[in-house]
């Protein structure tokens, strides 16, 4: 199975000129907890993501006001990515190794086409050793808090 086979297919996602107000109310409304960020709706090339955690120490934390804070002043640059086309196999090492529960599937030209989250590894794949074994390496202390 590829990555196309597990991804949740056309995510919801933000442009850089997007003030964090209104993404943080999309992520409410759409009860998910990161947005990729793309260049533009029409391309949809990946630039970012933009997480609660990104919201939460980016904005909250250093006295932001949202209503006027741009998606690109505090997105998460350079995000893991897969390929639709990889095996999903690399996707969940991926996530577990860069401790991440969400990863964006792009194509060759580096387009968001999708999106991979812990859900999908658990709904899709029917694999409790699996599904397991993603949770455990993604929830893993990083070795700097132990």
């Amino acid at each position: 199975m590829n990555c196309q086979d597990v991804m949740t297919p056309a995510p919801v996602c933000c442009v850089p000129d997007d003030v964090v107000v209104d993404v943080a109310r999309l992520m409410r409304a759409q009860d998910i907890g990161s947005i990729p960020v793309v260049a533009d709706h029409e391309s949809k090339r990946l630039l970012g993501m933009l997480t609660d955690r990104d919201l939460a120490v980016r904005v909250i934390a250093e006295g932001r006001d949202p209503r006027e804070t741009a998606v690109r002043d505090v997105m998460s640059m350079q995000p893991v990515t897969c390929l639709a086309t990889d095996v999903y196999q690399q996707a969940l090492q991926a996530m577990g190794e860069h401790q991440v529960r969400r990863i964006p599937v792009v194509d060759a030209q580096g387009r968001l086409v999708g999106i991979i989250a812990q859900a999908d590894v658990a709904t899709r794949l029917a694999q409790p050793s699996t599904t397991g074994a993603v949770v455990e390496a993604i929830s893993e202390p990083a070795a700097s808090a132990r």
